[in-house]
């Protein structure tokens, strides 16, 4: 039996999971409009596993998203999850953010997943997958245009998931497209990712582990 807490914190939602061998057993979440991770990651943290009747030392490992996302974001979940793993000597594993956010939808086979996050003005963090959620293009930081995902888009049905969603919608009209808006990457379907790593022991360096940002911080 394995125990594993995951960490979500990419985008404006602070998601809290644990889950038993793959499966979930308890969720806490604040899909807010503000970043409230700084406040709550801890807080959930501390009662997901009260409620549970566990301890820190229960855990077999910690999952956390490791982006593409809020630079802030993913240095608190990052920092948080190294904290747990140095403290209690646990292996530390890494979710890719939009794999996980792909797995909010159930696509039939022949269609494709594009998830993608806002990344200020017309730019998103994108990423491509078939129906069974393998990476058929690398993960992009892209300016979206009229054309963006035409190969794609011209093979059959995709569907569109994440907060970048809705700038495309906007001057996307081909009849393959499906938008699903204001959805946000949970801790929720990083469950059965974690698990999957954790049995073939693909976990990462806790001391040298770092986000995957894609792009260099601009403040303001």
């Amino acid at each position: 039996m394995a125990i594993i807490l995951c960490l979500e914190t990419a985008t404006t939602n602070c998601s809290v999971a644990l889950c038993e061998d793959g499966k979930v057993i308890a969720l806490k979440e604040d899909n807010s409009k503000g970043y409230s991770h700084a406040e709550k990651l801890h807080v959930f943290i501390d009662e997901i596993l009260k409620e549970n009747q566990l301890k820190i030392d229960n855990l077999d490992a910690v999952a956390v998203s490791k982006g593409p996302g809020s630079y802030t974001g993913l240095r608190i979940g990052v920092s948080t999850a190294k904290g747990l793993c140095f403290a209690q000597d646990i292996p530390l594993i890494s979710v890719p953010t939009l794999t996980s956010l792909a797995k909010k939808v159930t696509p039939q086979e022949t269609e494709q997943v594009i998830a993608m996050l806002d990344a200020r003005r017309m730019e998103v963090y994108s990423a491509v997958f078939d129906s069974a959620f393998n990476q058929v293009r690398a993960t992009e930081a892209q300016i979206l245009s009229e054309e963006s995902f035409g190969e794609e888009l011209s093979k059959g049905k995709v569907h569109f998931i994440g907060n970048g969603v809705a700038k495309f919608s906007e001057i996307c009209d081909h009849p393959n497209a499906q938008f699903i808006e204001d959805e946000l990457p949970s801790a929720k379907e990083m469950c059965a990712i974690a698990y999957d790593k954790y049995k073939i022991s693909d976990m990462e360096d806790v001391a040298y582990f770092e986000p995957y940002y894609l792009k260099d911080f601009v403040a303001g």
